[in-house]
């Protein structure tokens, strides 16, 4: 699927980037990457909570919710080309942080690498989540190609309530797109734009996750700023819901990022 590349501004923004509150610009905001088959409205309850000190816009992939008409992406680097247009375009007053989850962190790694070496528009810094650095990508162990594998898959890493095998409805609903997600990460190959970024990045992960945790450590390879790593407890989808445990963290990783661009590189590891 080709994705279209000319913006009408105002229009085009609402259609890939929600903002649930806060709609007043800050001086610290946060852009949010959905996982495979997943959507904006993952992140409402993480904007809620960060209202006060941080503004979260949450991109809006094609294909799901009031973009069901659309064709789901299946490409991360098209992908990565709209979304940067339109956070470099105009130039915001405030540079943003990218947080992406799964696949949704290859979305924004290439994002930001798009914002700092097309647009000279570097994001403040990158918080990547259960997902291997992107020259240490491993695919997610899968039994097929079909839907019934990418919902093994989803089920295995505890993503949905395993009651969607039996409702025909919510299957069509979202493993069509889910399929297209994860086809879109498994093509995915870095290297279309420079890789090395000069802002910090924090990579997170859960510690029942399967994914290894020397992968998780070499998205430092992506950054001449500052590199941290934290696991918290649970699985893939630890942050789901966003407990206060990981809203802290989302919060204490934001606020240095925002208050000085400037770091010396420093590694802090699991």
């Amino acid at each position: 699927m080709r994705l279209p590349t000319a913006h009408n501004g105002a229009s085009d923004r609402a259609a890939w980037l929600r903002a649930f509150h806060g709609a007043c610009e800050q001086d610290r905001t946060l852009v949010c990457f959905p996982h495979a088959g997943g959507t904006a409205g993952q992140y409402f309850s993480l904007s809620a909570a960060l209202a006060s000190d941080v503004r979260v816009l949450a991109v809006r992939y094609p294909g799901r919710q009031d973009r069901c008409a659309e064709p789901a992406f299946d490409d991360v680097a098209q992908l990565a080309d709209e979304i940067a247009q339109l956070l470099a375009e105009p130039r915001p007053a405030f540079s943003p942080v990218l947080f992406g989850h799964s696949p949704g962190a290859l979305v924004a790694f290439e994002t930001a690498a798009r914002l700092e070496h097309r647009y000279g528009a570097a994001p403040v810094g990158l918080i990547v989540s259960g997902m291997q650095a992107p020259y240490r990508r491993r695919s997610l162990r899968r039994s097929g190609d079909g839907e019934d594998a990418a919902l093994e898959t989803l089920l295995r890493l505890g993503g949905t309530d395993p009651a969607i095998t039996g409702n025909p409805e919510l299957r069509a609903m979202i493993l069509p797109t889910l399929c297209s997600d994860l086809r879109a990460a498994a093509a995915y190959r870095p290297g279309s734009c420079p890789a090395l970024l000069s802002c910090p990045i924090t990579a997170r992960t859960g510690r029942d996750d399967e994914l290894n945790r020397d992968d998780l450590r070499a998205w430092a390879e992506h950054t001449t700023a500052a590199f941290h790593t934290r696991d918290f407890a649970g699985g893939h989808f630890y942050l789901d819901d966003f407990p206060p445990p990981i809203v802290e963290a989302v919060r204490t990783a934001v606020t240095p990022m925002t208050g000085c661009f400037a770091q010396a590189r420093t590694r802090t590891d699991i």
